[in-house]
């Protein structure tokens, strides 16, 4: 078989020209992978020493022994910080490490595929290279998001703006997008507050998103959101422009301390307005309390218990103050040294065209995608991703 052609070594192997012709695509392909193989093997060698892998699972096994010890858990708060930092080094090195054996498994078996003709297997095989590819730029990402809240879970708050219905509908269709989007990254997704439109929609929901940097990719989301579309409520059909804000905080742990004096604040139950039955129509066990100093209001509604109401918009109200005195900080920085790239409150971020043709524009970014209901099914990470590069995820 070392003498014949190409076309006669994959003729004997399968028959017919579509076949032949696939094929040849394919060792084209294997030709370049392998360019790209070398590129990806220089990338993943590059990523241990930007992500420092080395220190961080020396580190790990540290850790692992101090864990081993038997008086370990005789003083839990600093066991539970132990814990904390193993997991969240672990964030790092498990993924990475992950992602290389994938891709020494496919490095090893793509030339045997090709030899022996398998073409389903060269198929998986290309799927499987192009899934690390994406996974390792994920990381990569990942790596600009070092600020220690980054890795929490989020609180992702959405209110109507001016507009009357046309705006509530928008604010819940951010809210379905965003539950998409959550979804597709495989995080836990839980509705802690809302309040519905007059008519439709919503006039705010509150959000908490769980899982790996939350709030480290949610927060690229903060600003003002526009819509033009035809309304569906305007019976001429004529077009609307409405407008929601989202605003983020992280979910903090109860080693930061935030002072709330209690002369700060004002505490208020109300029946909550959702689904539970006789019981949540009876009884006052939504929660919602105003932080006067700085006019912050949060609210929460998603359990039975008032208590329960009560401790989650106490961490709801402790998440906003941090994110409201280190964005501060930030901004008073970079107001002195002159930077230029802040992104601040209430500003419009990012468009949402309908009609009279369909386009998503990032104004900061100046990322665009025409598809528009690909967008509001989820598909959110371009702009997300596209943010993080340019502004390193501050």
């Amino acid at each position: 078989m070392h003498g014949e052609t190409p076309q006669e070594n994959l003729g004997c192997l399968l028959k017919g020209e579509n076949i032949f012709l696939l094929l040849k695509g394919i060792i084209s392909w294997i030709a370049q992978r392998k360019k790209d193989s070398s590129k990806l093997i220089k990338e993943f060698s590059i990523c241990g020493g930007i992500f420092d892998l080395e220190s961080k699972e020396q580190r790990v096994k540290e850790l692992e022994v101090m864990m081993g010890e038997p008086k370990f858990w005789d003083d839990p708060d600093a066991a539970q910080k132990v814990i904390n930092e193993v997991n969240g080094l672990r964030e790092w090195t498990v993924p990475y490490r992950e992602l290389a054996n994938r891709f020494q498994n496919v490095f090893d078996l793509l030339p045997e595929a090709h030899s022996i003709g398998d073409t389903a297997l060269v198929q998986d095989l290309i799927k499987e290279m192009d899934d690390v590819e994406v996974q390792l730029e994920e990381l990569e990402l990942r790596k600009m998001l070092s600020n220690p809240m980054d890795s929490k879970n989020s609180y992702l708050t959405i209110n109507a703006g001016a507009g009357g219905t046309e705006s509530c509908d928008w604010a819940l269709m951010l809210s379905r997008m965003y539950q998409r989007w959550a979804e597709r990254r495989g995080w836990k997704v839980e509705t802690i507050d809302f309040v519905d439109g007059e008519v439709a929609g919503l006039k705010s929901v509150t959000l908490k998103l769980s899982g790996r940097f939350a709030y480290g990719y949610s927060k690229a989301e903060r600003g003002v959101h526009r819509l033009v579309r035809i309304s569906p409520f305007d019976s001429n059909a004529r077009r609307h422009t409405s407008f929601a804000s989202v605003d983020v905080s992280p979910e903090i742990d109860d080693d930061i301390t935030i002072d709330i004096g209690p002369d700060d604040i004002r505490i208020d139950t109300y029946r909550a307005s959702g689904a539970g039955g006789q019981h949540v129509n009876k009884t006052e066990s939504a929660v919602r309390i105003t932080h006067m100093p700085s006019g912050i209001v949060v609210s929460c509604q998603s359990e039975r218990s008032q208590l329960q109401n009560k401790e989650t918009c106490f961490k709801m109200l402790r998440s906003k103050l941090y994110e409201k005195e280190v964005l501060e900080r930030e901004a008073s920085l970079k107001q002195i040294s002159g930077e230029k790239k802040e992104i601040a409150w209430g500003s419009q971020i990012r468009s949402y065209v309908f009609q009279p043709y369909t386009l998503v524009k990032d104004n900061r970014t100046k990322v665009e995608m025409g598809d528009v209901q690909a967008v509001m099914d989820g598909n959110i990470d371009l702009f997300v991703q596209a943010y993080l590069k340019e502004f390193g995820g501050n």
